[in-house]
């Protein structure tokens, strides 16, 4: 059966070293990982998938929660023979590493939590993203993207990055990102998940991200069992694309520690 999300599935196979597996944050793509594609992938698997309503991937109208982005990712892997992985995703792709934790995480073996949090929606919240949604529906993506685009990178990123990501948000459907949306609303409270967490974590933010305060990132460091906290200097929401060196830095020092950790344990 042909897998229900569109890929990316780069580098080699036949290796000791653990698969690697990112995904995407609103309103993006799988695009906003080919920095780290092109880090990873000449030593191991990087599957980067685009979330359903994102992308290449289907569109799926009315709501879309967090669970079934994580049951996509799972089955995904599953068509893959992908049995156990490092996982990471940045804004709401961390909070859908987070479920995927929270529903099967005797296959991760380490995780990647960068610009996120991991705190339920309060009821301002809720209503804010309930009128963007239908905002989205309404007007498209085009005058949300240019609003949101200063923030999502710093102001003073690269041309080039900028427009990368001015491109994933105004290729995005509004169908789908409304879905996204409505879901990601009624997410659960992680904060005690990330207490019962039992593999190495890379929390990452950068030093000018206004969604995800440095301050988020420390509470989420402090509260996980064995965590490393970086964060990324001239960097705002994407420090990914922003900083690519400095994150994939830090992401290669986890990925050591997940591959030497699982040698130990065979």
């Amino acid at each position: 059966m042909a897998p229900f999300l569109a890929y990316e599935d780069k580098g080699p196979h036949a290796t000791t070293a653990l698969p690697l597996v990112l995904i995407h944050g609103h309103p993006f793509d799988r695009t906003m990982w080919a920095p780290q594609v092109a880090a990873f992938a000449p030593d191991r698997r990087v599957i980067v998938p685009d979330l359903r309503g994102y992308g290449d991937s289907p569109v799926v109208p009315g709501i879309t929660p967090l669970s079934v982005f994580a049951e996509d990712v799972a089955a995904l892997l599953d068509e893959l023979r992908v049995p156990e992985f490092v996982l990471g995703g940045l804004s709401m792709g961390g909070q859908i590493a987070m479920e995927c934790y929270r529903l099967f995480p005797e296959r991760i073996r380490g995780l990647l939590l960068a610009d996120t949090f991991p705190a339920a929606e309060t009821p301002s919240g809720k209503a804010s993203r309930a009128a963007t949604a239908e905002r989205l529906l309404r007007e498209g993506m085009g005058g949300y993207a240019e609003e949101v685009l200063y923030r999502m990178v710093a102001p003073y990123a690269r041309p080039d990055v900028v427009a990368h990501v001015r491109r994933m948000m105004t290729g995005t459907s509004a169908e789908g990102a409304a879905a996204a949306l409505r879901g990601r609303a009624e997410r659960p409270d992680y904060r005690e998940l990330l207490t019962r967490v039992g593999v190495p974590t890379l929390v990452v933010v950068g030093e000018d991200d206004e969604f995800t305060p440095v301050g988020v990132a420390e509470a989420m460091h402090a509260a996980l069992p064995d965590s490393t906290l970086c964060v990324v200097s001239s960097a705002s929401h994407m420090p990914n694309l922003e900083n690519p060196p400095a994150f994939n830095k830090a992401l290669t020092t986890l990925l050591t520690h997940c591959d030497q950790t699982r040698a130990d344990e065979d």
